[in-house]
């Protein structure tokens, strides 16, 4: 379904063509083995808001997730579930497209809408494919609120802190024919943007001698990721695409993070950053196949390796890692170009649908976050639909919880 692809980066954390290149190549070795997670969960469905889609896209540590579902016109709206009020809608700014992301502890949500008008240069900025103008956008205390853009047309929120300090990417005014090459209706540069808890704009500037950016994640130090490169060769969500994964201090200043092929070499991005600074994201290995990477100060950037059989294996944005150690993505086989949902932990990938009851009905595609309980949210297959869903590890913690019982 076309929708999944504009509120995950399920097939694509990476520019389309780098992954049809990469689907040439043999499956990589898998990561060297470790200690199996000894996990069981229990499958909830997230639902929909009237129509037959949903997925999961980030889950705070309350447990609440926020979500993208599609109404009954097909139409799909920023959401906000909890197991207590199930999936309430966000509304859009007056567009007929809206998705939202991880909430803060305080409910606390960003979200990307399109706008009743129409861009006046026929851009899909936000990728919805309507040529509708597009704005980030947080929502509050039971409000929409639009956020301001770096003197563009069109701008996204991806992520928030529990601050209140929200990062993602807006347009500038600088008109780039370049930007073409790698995103067809695109007419105009772009840059990371950070705003702050009263709304006020500040850019994040692309490393030096790259001249776009994109933000996708912030932690509470403060500290945000995401990419740069050339307008020519930079992609946004759904597919994004750079040369160079960046985290941005406090302070502004960009560090390149590296790249497992050498220099030189795409796609890197950076898509989730933890409370302890450790980051994680996509790049090209060196056998021409997608791996996850985790970076770390004191390390720099470490190949996790590449799930059994696999050609892309990522933990796709935002919020794909935990304080605890766990790291959740996706997987495409090589052979038959199915995706998988995974859990990461220990230097071992688990394939989770091999965690849930084998009765359940689900088909777990993409584990899109997961929180420091170890609460997993994605979206998969369930009686013929795409539904978002969360899973709760039958610990201690959640020994009360339906089909954790028995």
């Amino acid at each position: 379904m076309k929708l999944s692809l504009l509120t995950r980066l399920t097939l694509g954390l990476f520019a389309l063509g780098a992954v049809s290149l990469s689907l040439n190549a043999q499956p990589a070795p898998a990561a060297r083995p470790g200690k199996a997670p000894k996990l069981h969960y229990a499958v909830i469905d997230l639902g929909t808001l009237g129509g037959n889609f949903s997925d999961g896209d980030g889950i705070s540590n309350r447990g609440h997730v926020g979500a993208g579902a599609t109404l009954s016109d097909g139409t799909l709206h920023a959401a906000l579930w909890t197991q207590e009020g199930g999936m309430r809608d966000l509304k859009t700014l007056g567009g007929p497209n809206s998705t939202a992301d991880t909430p803060n502890q305080y409910d606390v949500v960003p979200v990307f809408s399109e706008l009743s008008a129409v861009d006046p240069y026929n851009e899909n900025f936000c990728q919805f494919f309507t040529n509708h103008l597009c704005r980030g956008a947080i929502w509050k205390d039971g409000e929409l609120r639009q956020l301001p853009t770096l003197g563009g047309n069109n701008a996204a929120a991806w992520a928030v802190n529990d601050d209140g300090v929200s990062v993602g990417f807006s347009e500038t005014r600088i008109p780039d024919t370049s930007c073409a090459t790698s995103m067809p209706s695109q007419v105009f540069r772009y840059e990371a943007a950070i705003w702050d808890p009263d709304g006020r704009i500040h850019p994040l500037s692309p490393q030096a001698g790259d001249n776009v950016s994109f933000a996708f994640g912030i932690n509470n130090r403060g500290e945000v990721i995401g990419a740069s490169g050339n307008c020519s060769n930079t992609a946004l969500p759904p597919s994004p695409n750079a040369s160079h994964a960046v985290l941005w201090e406090p302070d502004g200043r960009a560090i390149n993070l590296g790249s497992l092929s050498g220099p030189g070499s795409e796609p890197n991005v950076a898509s989730s950053i933890n409370d302890r600074g450790e980051v994680i994201g996509g790049s090209m290995a060196k056998d021409g196949t997608i791996h996850t990477f985790l970076w770390t100060r004191a390390t720099g950037m470490m190949d996790l390796g590449a799930f059994p059989g696999a050609v892309v294996t990522v933990a796709a944005c935002c919020n794909t890692n935990n304080n605890v150690g766990q790291i959740v993505g996706f997987a495409i086989d090589g052979t038959t170009f199915n995706s998988t949902a995974f859990l990461w932990q220990q230097w071992t990938f688990t394939d989770l649908n091999t965690l849930i009851p084998s009765n359940s009905g689900w088909n777990l595609q993409d584990a899109a976050s997961i929180n420091d309980a170890g609460e997993i949210t994605g979206y998969g297959l369930i009686d013929g639909e795409t539904h978002g869903f969360l899973l709760v590890p039958c610990d201690r913690a959640h020994a009360e919880v339906a089909g954790c019982s028995d």
